[in-house]
């Protein structure tokens, strides 16, 4: 048995909006979305739709998102859940200098670029939902 790859999905109110996020902020590129009416799988979105999913992705991680009512019918005990979590998402980055200059003037910057006890050089910001997301680099 093999465990191949972690991918989180995020339960979000607006997924235009958090695609938005990621992309311009953070440089993921769009893999796929799915419209609300579910008549297929897009690779791009369209202004005149709504969006009950979409996968991104920037260089090997990959990240998904699911409208929270959408979610909560493909997996129950997600129904009604908060948006958010008590978890951070902690991404391994190469060249976390140039990535904190292009992001901290992005995004809520909740912890700033620093050496830490452990020895990874790390940051943390908050996403357009609340979610906490790392980038560390070991110095």
């Amino acid at each position: 048995m093999e465990l191949k790859k972690l991918a989180p999905n995020f339960a979000v109110q607006d997924i235009s909006k958090t695609v938005a996020f990621y992309r311009n902020v953070i440089g993921f590129k769009l893999e796929m979305v799915v419209p609300e009416d579910k008549s297929g799988v897009e690779q791009e979105l369209s202004e005149e739709k709504t969006y009950i999913y979409a996968m991104m992705s920037r260089d090997s991680v990959q990240v998904m998102f699911q409208r929270t009512d959408s979610i909560g019918e493909d997996v129950p005990p997600l129904k009604g859940v908060p948006i958010g979590a008590s978890v951070s998402f902690y991404i391994e980055v190469d060249g976390i200098n140039a990535l904190y200059q292009e992001i901290k003037s992005k995004a809520e910057v909740v912890k700033k670029l620093e050496t830490v006890w452990y020895g990874m050089q790390e940051f943390y910001i908050k996403d357009c939902n609340g979610y906490i997301l790392g980038f560390a680099e070991r110095k």
